[in-house]
């Protein structure tokens, strides 16, 4: 390698270890870019519905987004927060009831095996120590860890300054999205500026697909769970219902938390409760996986579950918990990227040239 290669190489690499330096950074980037993309489809739904300008489209989408908001945490936000805290209050002795219930299972399973059986499985006691921590220092923990993950989330010093500076982005480019976009295009070489154009504005409208298709999914995940655990009779309706559509925007996680506090809940009424809890779930998420879902994507937006998961193991451990959140959206970008960068621009045509004579 001459000078000249080995300089190019070490500004490639310089570059890289800068992106990788300032992940953080760019990562709420695009969380601002999402929360765009989400404002500038609301706009355009509202031009396409009324017909009026663009200033005055946002003008009213921007409204009404604040009425709402305003709106909906009145009405939601004050009932939300006192069951979830008398939720995570009864995590602890729904800890208790559930061991109880082992301990009564395994006495049953030893009373069938050995014929004796005094209540107190002694030998369970004494294996105990050696596979982990006593029951009611399980139980104990378990709401103490719950009761410092709310104080960790209700630690708003750099939390706030974070979501200041993804709104403020937000709404910059929301204000005028095309003027960035050719910003943006300024950095790739003339000749390619017209397909990278192509290719953003095909990641645009696959974000606005998949945003509408997760705001309807969630919603109806959550008018679902509620009317779902209001006919069993579960408390605490509310709560567990807008856990269920919030954590419905992180696929795979989301779902399997969302279940684990109506069932707690459940569990200290009756154990049937909760494997009916368990059950009604199962039926939600499944409507919503094979019916809710594709009835409001297009197909080419569903991703494989197994790219899914992997997606967001990998994001999560490069960008840490907001990597988990915007997973999927990150996914969305990247496929169509794949698919129009890698393979139609370079994949297809280096086969067309392998196989011509």
């Amino acid at each position: 390698m001459n000078f000249g290669q080995w300089l190019g190489l070490s500004a490639i690499l310089a570059a890289s270890a800068l992106l990788w330096s300032l992940r953080g950074i760019l990562l709420h980037f695009f969380a601002a870019v999402v929360l765009a993309m989400a404002i500038c489809t609301l706009v355009a739904a509202v031009r396409g519905r009324l017909g009026c300008s663009r200033p005055l489209a946002l003008i009213l989408s921007l409204g009404g987004l604040a009425l709402v908001v305003v709106v909906g945490g009145a009405v939601l936000i004050p009932p939300f927060a006192e069951q979830f805290a008398e939720l995570l209050a009864k995590l602890p002795d729904a800890a208790d009831v559930l061991i109880g219930l082992v301990r009564r299972m395994l006495g049953t399973v030893s009373q069938a095996l050995y014929g004796r059986h005094d209540g107190s499985l002694e030998w369970l006691q004494q294996l105990w120590p050696a596979m982990g921590p006593s029951p009611d220092v399980l139980a104990g923990g378990l709401g103490g860890g719950a009761l410092r993950l709310v104080g960790l989330a209700s630690n708003l010093g750099s939390g706030t300054l974070q979501l200041v500076f993804v709104l403020a982005v937000s709404l910059m480019l929301a204000v005028q999205p095309t003027a960035y976009r050719d910003v943006l295009l300024l950095l790739a070489p003339s000749f390619y500026r017209r397909r990278l154009r192509q290719v953003l504005d095909l990641c645009g409208a696959a974000l606005s697909d998949w945003m509408v298709g997760v705001a309807i999914s969630s919603v109806c995940v959550a008018l679902l769970a509620g009317i779902g655990l209001s006919l069993l009779g579960v408390k605490l309706v509310v709560a567990n219902a807008l856990l269920a559509g919030l954590l419905n925007v992180i696929p795979n996680v989301g779902p399997t938390l969302s279940t684990i506090f109506p069932m707690a809940v459940a569990l200290l009424e009756a154990p049937w409760k909760a494997l009916a809890v368990l059950g009604l779930y199962l039926v939600v998420q499944n409507l919503e996986s094979y019916v809710i879902t594709p009835s409001v994507m297009h197909a080419k937006l569903r991703l494989l579950p197994g790219l899914t998961l992997s997606a967001q193991f990998l994001f999560t451990v490069i960008f840490g918990p907001l990597g988990l959140l915007l997973a999927l959206p990150m996914a969305v970008c990247l496929q169509v990227i794949v698919r129009e960068l890698l393979i139609h621009d370079i994949l297809d045509p280096w086969k067309r040239q392998r196989l011509s004579p």
